[in-house]
């Protein structure tokens, strides 16, 4: 079976992002919704799904959150609206 990964960001209702990685990213969002998805999120909230990117492997996905967890909140917002130019600079 050829299962797709996904990277995604959440936000939470604190109004903090969170990113994840997941090979169903619809069944792991109402996780984190209902309490259940994870130990941030699980008192945190989870409001509204931002983002996404599709990966191959889950080796490819987990390099990927890796780096994006790094990143600052600006850098995240960039990419999420595909500001390019920004994200350069940041």
């Amino acid at each position: 079976m050829n299962s797709k990964f996904y990277v995604y960001i959440i936000q939470c209702a604190n109004g903090q992002l969170y990113t994840g990685m997941t090979n169903d990213v619809e069944r792991r969002f109402e996780e984190h919704r209902s309490g259940h998805g994870g130990h941030y999120t699980s008192y945190a909230g989870a409001t509204k799904l931002l983002y996404k990117e599709e990966y191959n492997t889950s080796q490819e996905a987990a390099k990927r959150e890796t780096q994006l967890k790094g990143w600052t909140r600006r850098k995240k917002i960039a990419l999420m609206q595909n500001n390019l130019a920004l994200l350069k600079k940041l």
